[in-house]
Formats: structure tokens, sequence, C-alpha cells
């Protein structure tokens, strides 16, 4: 299995994970890559370098979740592979639940059954540490049991249950990524951002960084570049195929180990600010990584937390931050 002459839609392909994997999924022998993306939290600015491809790169502002759509976009395109990305994201779900366990879970379904009736060949779908909610287990293996704290964790864990079904029962031909914290040049610092954009977004403009509850929650985070690495090898690797397969460090950081971290970095002294803790806040993540690693999913070098952070900081400092 590889990319040679395929066609390859990416769903939520102007956002922060989104159109890393377009760029990584450009420098294979794809014929064309496509992205879809409905600009909730995509940015078309994201796919500056994808449109250099000329001819091999297509953007459609299309929802993943419209049937109509979608079934258009597949059938115009003659697409082979699906990379799925097209999500709510988690702080949304706290306000919105009900809005996002739908929208999430219908575009998985969507998706699913257009492969069901043979509208493409592969779905490649990208869940989420969130399906496990807080580590009972440390390192969480992909048989960790699923105790997701909010919507956006029920609609992954769900997601992930209704591909493996459609797997099972019509032999669809599937594998499930589960990537752990993400972070890097591109990550959305607008509305319900991450704490790796917040932080460095504030201290930028001379305001401390916030930590919400005690600091001592724990996060596993990966740079980009190696997650789409991963979900490039995915396609590639037939044991990837019926699965959940984890990608991360498997190293467990503290946010106040990595918000000191930062802080040194942009040499910010100042003490951060604590507030409340968030509802739904998970409070350890750690990943087991073996599986990937024995199968050559995840690159053998990987980039360090302190130098992902040196060059996510300095993306930002040279001009990279969203202007809204």
């Amino acid at each position: 299995m590889n990319f040679d002459d395929k066609n390859v839609l990416v769903t939520g392909g102007a956002g922060f994970l989104g159109s890393h994997l377009v760029g990584r999924l450009l420098q294979e022998r794809c014929r064309r890559v496509i992205a879809l993306d409905n600009m909730f939290l995509g940015n078309v600015r994201n796919l500056d370098d994808a449109r250099k491809a000329g001819p091999r790169f297509v953007l459609y502002r299309d929802d993943a979740s419209d049937h109509q759509a979608l079934e258009e976009i597949l059938s115009k395109n003659d697409i082979d592979i699906v990379y799925n990305l097209a999500a709510v994201p988690v702080l949304f779900s706290i306000d919105r639940p009900y809005r996002t366990y739908l929208t999430n879970v219908k575009i998985v379904l969507e998706l699913a059954e257009l492969l069901r009736k043979d509208h493409y060949e592969t779905l490649i779908h990208f869940s989420s540490s969130e399906a496990y909610g807080s580590g009972v287990r440390l390192p969480m293996k992909e048989d960790h049991p699923l105790y997701p704290m909010h919507a956006y964790g029920a609609s992954k864990a769900a997601s992930d249950q209704i591909i493996l079904s459609y797997t099972n029962c019509y032999g669809i031909d599937s594998a499930i990524i589960r990537p752990f914290n993400t972070y890097g040049p591109r990550q959305n610092e607008r509305a319900y951002a991450g704490i790796v954009p917040t932080t460095i977004r504030r201290i930028l403009v001379g305001r401390p960084p916030i930590i919400w509850g005690d600091g001592h929650q724990t996060r596993d985070y990966s740079f980009v570049s190696d997650i789409v690495e991963s979900a490039a090898r995915m396609y590639t690797s037939p044991a990837s195929r019926g699965r959940v397969t984890n990608v991360g460090s498997g190293v467990e950081t503290s946010v106040r180990d990595l918000v000191a971290m930062i802080s040194q970095l942009m040499n910010f002294s100042r003490s951060p600010r604590w507030s409340h803790a968030r509802q739904g806040e998970v409070r350890r993540m750690c990943a087991d990584t073996r599986f990937a690693e024995e199968q050559s999913i995840l690159p053998r070098r990987r980039v360090s937390l302190r130098d992902g952070l040196r060059t996510t900081i300095s993306w930002y400092m040279k001009g990279g931050r969203e202007r809204v």
C-alpha cells in the first residue's frame, strides 16, 4: 500500500493538524490532495504552502456532516483515501455538548456509510486521547477503559466504535489513529485555543500565563510533525487496520512544568496567574505507544518537547500569529 497516483481527501484540512497533514501528503506521489473544511476553526492561510502544489491541491469550503456535499466531493474527485480530522473541539463541547456530540458522530456515520457503499476505498480516522478520559492505568494502552469527561470525548469514543462496527460487520478498510496532545505552528489561538498557543500569545503581549486548577494535571505532548508523519504511515501499515493505534510521546508532563518551560524559553520571569479548574478537566494522561513503535508507525526519531516548543515560539515571534 502506497500513495502513488491516489486521490486523498482530508476533512478538516484547513485546521491546525489537517493543514500539516495536507502538506505531508503532498510530499508523497499522490495524484491530488483535497481539503474539505467549513472554516469553523480552519483558516485558508494555513494552506498557503499547499497552494504552491498547483492543480495537485484542491480546497472545498463545505461541511463534512453534509451528506450531499460529501458524496459529491468523493464522486467528483474519484477519492481513494479519506483522512477524517473534521470535529467540533473540546472546549466548545463544554458549553454546547449536544451540538458537539451530534456533529462529530454524524460526520463519522456519513463517512462510514459512504465507504460501505464503495464511494472510496480507505478511511483513516483521527480519534483523540480524550476518549480515554483521565488515566486509571498509565501509560494508557489502546485497551484502556473509555471514561470520557465531556461530550467531545464521548463523541470520539462513539465514533471509534461506529468505525469498528462497520469494519466488523461490512469489512470496510479502516484504521483509527488516536493522537494525544498535539502542538506546533498554526495551532488555533482564537476561541477554544489550547494551552500552548494561549500561553505564548499572552507572554508575547506581556501578560502572565494562566494555569487552570493546581497545574499538576498531566498531558502527553507531541509536536505536530511527528503526528502527521504517523498518520501518513498508518495508511501504508497493514497492521493498523481494524483497530485503534495510540500516537504520542510516551512522556507525562504537568501543565505547571509546560508553562514554566515556555516561560523560560521566552525569557519571561513573571509568575503565572492561577484560576479555578475547568469543567471536564482530565487529570492524568500518558500514551503507551508500543504498538505504534513496533509497527514503525511512529517515527524513530521524534521532536523533543523543548525543541518543539522552541520551534513553535519562533513561528509566533516571526509573525505567524493569526490576525483576527
